[in-house]
């Protein structure tokens, strides 16, 4: 079925700023902004990449918003000079980032940093909690020792999304009901993914669209490089789990994106 043109999508969580990019970025973005997409939310992922990410951000001040963060997968012997970049960007100027990500812990590539990993996530929680930011959560092979964690900080309730959830139907409802929301992508799309029946039990309005960009393209682009405007598919997808409409599901997770993050269309 055509995409209605009337749609309005956030796109909370695409990396446009990589070098994956770089030979057609401008067309990128415009493609995205003519299937619909409003904004798009960009996470941090290490110094390496901050000053792409600022570079984009500033280009297209109406249609991107930064996040700050050290990736789990960037946690090595230098955490801590990372971590004093991420708490110099939210202390000096907070207005610039909606949120602190994309954080977490990735036990899927490498457990070398594992302890590190934890202290590293522990601690932008707090910088998170301390400036009143949203967290974007990268949890791989790690959703035993993540929850673990959280119950270390023993907060009533929790500010965030749990980015491209890949977890269990009881893993999603216990973050749910701490408070996360979950982050849902490209994999809805795929054959042999158990997110279909978790999407369908979970209330819309504990969900996210994004896309992952450049990776996890949803079907009929999967394989190839991902990016923002592919979320249609995402959100077409969910419709059809759901039983709405495309309008309903673009409506109801770009609320609740606009709620989680404290979204406006005025630049900052």
């Amino acid at each position: 079925m055509p995409i209605p043109l009337t749609i309005m999508l956030i796109d909370t969580h695409t990396h446009i700023y990589c070098e994956e990019f770089d030979d057609d970025r401008d067309a990128v973005v415009q493609r995205a902004v003519d299937a619909g997409v409003e904004l798009m939310l960009l996470p941090a992922i290490d110094s390496a990449t901050t000053l792409r990410q600022h570079q984009l951000a500033e280009q297209y001040p109406d249609h991107f918003r930064m996040m700050a963060g050290l990736h789990p997968t960037s946690v090595g012997e230098n955490f801590e000079e990372e971590l004093r970049l991420v708490k110099q960007q939210l202390e000096s100027t907070p207005d610039r980032y909606v949120g602190v990500g994309e954080i977490g812990l990735d036990l899927y590539w490498d457990t070398t940093h594992r302890a590190e990993q934890e202290e590293v996530l522990l601690r932008q929680m707090n910088m998170a909690e301390r400036h009143n930011k949203p967290v974007a959560l990268h949890i791989r092979n790690a959703y035993t020792e993540f929850f673990g964690l959280m119950k270390q900080l023993n907060r009533e309730k929790y500010n965030g999304v749990m980015h491209c959830f890949s977890g269990t139907l009881d893993e999603a409802l216990l973050g749910v009901e701490m408070g996360y929301y979950l982050g849902i992508g490209g994999v809805l799309t795929y054959k042999k993914s158990l997110l279909p029946e978790i999407v369908r039990q979970i209330p819309i309005e504990c969900l996210l669209l994004e896309t992952d960009a450049p990776y996890l393209a949803p079907v009929p682009h999967r394989g190839r490089r991902n990016e923002s405007a592919y979320i249609v598919n995402v959100a077409q997808m969910m419709a059809d789990i759901k039983g709405k409409s495309i309008e309903y599901i673009a409506d109801a997770t770009s609320e609740n994106a606009r709620q989680l993050f404290k979204l406006t269309t005025t630049h900052k």
